[in-house]
């Protein structure tokens, strides 16, 4: 399955993530390497492709830093099944919480989620076709060779310049049949209710079946089996055309999509392309258990043993087949404020080679966060209002008051990165988010000034009391 990212290089991967992250250059370089790598080992000889395994990366860095961001958009830039989770979720066996195999299950539905994607893509254009013959069917039915008369129900009525009458012929039939057509394909239908019949997927309740001995992945197979088997019901819906197409564009995609072609492309895609974020690895990082400790560090250190199989490369039984996952790439992050990388058991600190410290943000990072990247919090805030036909503008004294009393707050209050814009911003507008439309009409300007900012938020740095609301 290829796309454009098989063309960017590790500098190009670096210039499409600067778009949306500010700094952390060090860790930009090392995902792009890590992802470029991917390709190269795909293309190298077959008997030793598979001995190339990649460069797993544990990024250390206080939260709202960028960790999880660099992660994400490095999935967006590859088109490759991401999933996240956080490490603190998973315990061992007999204690509450998820098992570990459960993120490759989750990335194996990102994977067939992009496939499915790429290929109702692919038969987009004859599944519209046939659903526009679907529609035409159930508006003009077509006249039948036999000698029988068009069969035109009541709710169906063609409209009154056509006589259904005089439709006794194949070739008014067809005549009226591309009127219609050129209307559907103007939007002059979109409104007329028609009935289409639907298929329904038969609710098959097996937890009875696994009595407590069967996986997630097995249950969930023996369901999709038993689903398989079961006749489908059928029930008759009355729908806006608009609301119709719709519907029977999902179906029309389902028939012409083969499922075993999916699932196989989806599993290549999640062994070779796939990305697994693992936060907040330091909370299972287990620091008494080298002096003979016990408790919470025992489970801890159990849960590092049950992810080192899944890293190190091992075999997943999911509900769509086998995944190996030798080849996934696997982004460990934490902060480590208490911990340290060195008190993680020492096979699991071997599956992540390349380590990458990202640097805490200045005042400086807050500006250019807020001002440069793509999807710039000042941009979607310009966005929500333009939405209610209101034009809002920052100057920018603005945006660098905001900035410096995002900093000043983290410094004072507590460090939680780059979230504090967040709750900064929503602090500042929120009170003119309330007012529009009502009082604060469509067409109207909103200028954003530096005194402004500082009439609505300084007291936030000057009064501890009000810190509770900030964070």
């Amino acid at each position: 399955m290829k796309n454009e990212f098989d063309y960017l290089t590790p500098r190009q991967i670096v210039a499409e993530l600067d778009k949306y992250i500010i700094g952390q250059q060090d860790a930009k370089r090392n995902v792009a390497i890590a992802l470029r790598n991917r390709i190269r080992r795909l293309k190298v000889k077959e008997e030793i492709q598979r001995d190339i395994v990649p460069n797993n990366i544990l990024m250390i860095g206080s939260t709202g830093v960028g960790k999880t961001e660099i992660a994400r958009r490095l999935a967006k830039v590859a088109q490759a099944p991401f999933t996240k989770v956080e490490a603190s979720k998973f315990t061992e066996v007999g204690y509450v919480g998820r098992d570990v195999e459960s993120m490759v299950r989750d990335l194996v539905e990102q994977a067939i989620h992009v496939v499915r994607e790429k290929k109702n893509e692919e038969v987009k254009e004859k599944a519209a076709e046939a659903v526009e013959e679907q529609i035409l069917d159930i508006l003009i039915p077509p006249v039948k060779k036999a000698g029988f008369a068009p069969n035109f129900s009541r709710q169906n009525q063609v409209d009154t310049e056509f006589n259904p009458e005089q439709a006794d012929s194949e070739e008014l039939n067809e005549r009226t049949r591309e009127r219609f057509r050129e209307k559907l394909r103007n939007g002059d239908l979109e409104e007329r209710k028609i009935e289409i019949t639907v298929k329904q997927s038969p609710s098959v309740g097996v937890g009875m079946i696994g009595n407590g001995m069967m996986d997630d992945a097995s249950m969930a197979g023996l369901q999709d089996m038993l689903s398989g088997m079961m006749p489908k019901k059928t029930k008759k819906r009355k729908l806006s055309i608009s609301e119709a197409r719709k519907v029977l564009m999902e179906e029309e995609t389902s028939k012409l999509i083969d499922m075993d072609d999916l699932k196989e492309e989806a599993i290549r895609l999640a062994e070779n392309n796939g990305i697994i974020f693992i936060d907040e690895i330091d909370k299972i990082a287990s620091k008494s258990s080298k002096m003979g400790g016990g408790g919470p560090d025992v489970s801890r250190e159990g849960v590092q043993r049950d992810l080192l199989p899944i890293v190190e490369g091992s075999a997943v039984n999911t509900k769509y087949g086998i995944v190996h996952t030798d080849h996934v790439l696997f982004i460990a992050a934490g902060a480590f404020h208490v911990s340290k990388p060195s008190d993680l058991i020492p096979e699991l600190q071997g599956r992540f080679p390349i380590r990458v410290e990202l640097q805490s943000l200045t005042e400086g990072d807050f500006y250019k966060i807020l001002k440069e990247p793509k999807n710039a919090l000042t941009k979607q805030y310009e966005a929500l209002f333009g939405a209610e036909e209101v034009h809002l503008e920052f100057t920018d004294d603005a945006i660098k008051e905001i900035a410096r009393l995002a900093y000043t707050l983290n410094e004072e209050v507590e460090n939680i990165g780059a979230r504090r814009l967040h709750t900064v911003m929503s602090h500042l507008l929120n009170d003119f988010l309330f007012d529009v439309p009502d009082t604060i009409t469509p067409h109207a300007r909103l200028m954003i000034t530096a005194e402004m900012v500082q009439e609505r938020l300084s007291s936030l740095v000057t009064n501890r009391d009000l810190s509770q609301y900030i964070l």
